[in-house]
């Protein structure tokens, strides 16, 4: 008798966590991917086509994927509670964990193959246009990305000045302006639309391959960009890479499932790993609030 209710416990038990899992699953009836600016729409979406696939076939819901035209699309999105996980850049996460502390938690890191999770601003020019580096930039014209961008905007916006050189338009350069994203800004550079801007890599690997990854690499396989018409002019210090995270709201199954998924994307896919994390890297790994302390200081004394 004692082991025919020892068996019926634990079938009792193992139905209570079959059930809550259910449960679980069943508090959501979509799965909402925000896809940060940065190229154009089309190639984010092809490019991420896969992990919304794996994420309906893991969830058994459909998956949709969102790629607003700029970083603030996405953004809103997460703090408005109509995405449920995005990889944003660190100055987007520290955005959203400034005007909302409790709206996402980041789970996730890009990991380069070097084992570093950093990457930098890269200041560019043209080859031909004989600067080479930001002093050969004085009367010209500087381009930045996106406001919400960490190596687009944030950071050069803080260390160019350091160097000496004013940021305010007129003052150094002849004009400051925004292109609209990272892809724009290397677009614009090559095509001499700006004489030099800046842009986000890993800074592995070869120049000419546009780096290891980043948006030189995305450039440099979309055919829009040949890296030896362009050089590098000006460099960051290390940036911390930007974390995958999702909306504090969701099942607590749904948020285990997803890491699960996106730690092990490489290695489950490599050519969908490629492309979503812009090129090659290791891999995703764990990430806390801890690492982005000093990007939110940085964006909060930004804002005052």
């Amino acid at each position: 008798m004692k082991l025919v209710a020892k068996v019926a416990a634990l079938a009792a038990v193992s139905m209570i966590a079959l059930n809550a899992s259910v449960a679980g699953a069943a508090e959501i009836t979509e799965f909402r991917i925000g896809l940060l600016g940065g190229e154009n729409a089309s190639d984010r979406l092809r490019a991420n086509e896969c992990l919304r696939e794996k994420t309906e076939e893991l969830l058994g819901v459909p998956t949709k994927l969102f790629a607003p035209a700029d970083y603030n699309g996405v953004i809103e999105g997460l703090l408005g509670g109509n995405l449920d996980m995005a990889w944003l850049g660190a100055s987007g996460y520290a955005k959203v964990f400034l005007t909302d502390p409790e709206a996402v938690e980041p789970v996730l890191v890009k990991v380069n193959n070097d084992g570093s999770y950093g990457y930098y601003s890269i200041g560019f020019a043209r080859v031909d246009s004989e600067i080479n580096s930001l002093e050969d930039m004085k009367g010209k014209t500087f381009g930045f990305g996106d406001p919400n961008s960490t190596s687009g905007y944030l950071i050069p916006s803080i260390e160019i000045p350091k160097l000496g050189y004013s940021m305010k338009p007129g003052e150094y350069f002849s004009d400051v302006v925004f292109t609209g994203g990272h892809e724009q800004t290397i677009v614009a550079v090559f095509n001499g639309d700006i004489a030099g801007g800046v842009t986000w890599a890993d800074g592995l690997g070869e120049w000419e391959d546009g780096y290891n990854s980043g948006a030189l690499r995305k450039a440099t396989d979309a055919g829009l960009v040949d890296m030896t018409e362009i050089k590098e002019i000006w460099r960051s210090p290390v940036i911390p890479e930007g974390p995958v995270v999702l909306s504090k709201k969701l099942p607590d199954d749904i948020k285990a499932k997803m890491t699960e998924l996106m730690a092990n994307l490489v290695k489950e896919d490599k050519e969908c790993g490629y492309g979503v994390m812009a090129g090659e890297a290791r891999g995703f790994e764990p990430i806390t609030h801890a690492a982005y302390e000093s990007i939110v200081a940085a964006r909060k004394a930004k804002s005052e």
